[in-house]
């Protein structure tokens, strides 16, 4: 089992770090620069079964435009994030977070998958229930 050290945890809090100060401004573009794609996403189809894709950069910045808007920083976000290395160049990050919207507190829960690329750590799988509205099942085979 892979035992990050130090500045392996501290890496990836500074990535974090950036990570949300751009989400906050909304700066989409800039958070697609983060990225490794395409993008693998995993998700749920509500009442039904799990859903899986992939996104071009444009879907990414589509998507997020649309989630996100002109930013986070009104939201009241805070996270709580524990980084779990598979090794020192593949890292699943848990996210346990909590915002405020329209005065009412939402809870959720995701993960994603940091890859150490040459320009440093990019997210290329993100995985989070309820973003599967419209899309097709997940089938096996």
């Amino acid at each position: 089992m892979y035992q990050p050290s130090d500045a392996e945890l501290k890496s990836v809090d500074d990535w974090f770090a950036r990570y949300d100060a751009l989400a906050d401004e909304g700066a989409i573009e800039q958070l697609a620069d983060l990225a490794v794609f395409p993008m693998n996403l995993a998700t749920d189809v509500p009442g039904g079964t799990a859903a899986v894709w992939q996104w071009t950069r444009e879907e990414y910045v589509e998507a997020m435009k649309e989630a996100m808007g002109g930013g986070t920083a009104g939201l009241g976000l805070t996270s709580v994030r524990t980084p779990r290395f598979v090794s020192e160049n593949l890292v699943v990050v848990e996210t346990e977070a909590t915002m405020t919207v329209e005065g009412r507190t939402e809870r959720m829960h995701y993960a994603d998958l940091l890859v150490r690329t040459a320009d440093g750590w990019a997210f290329q799988t993100m995985v989070q229930a309820g973003w599967g509205h419209g899309w097709p099942p997940a089938t096996r085979g």
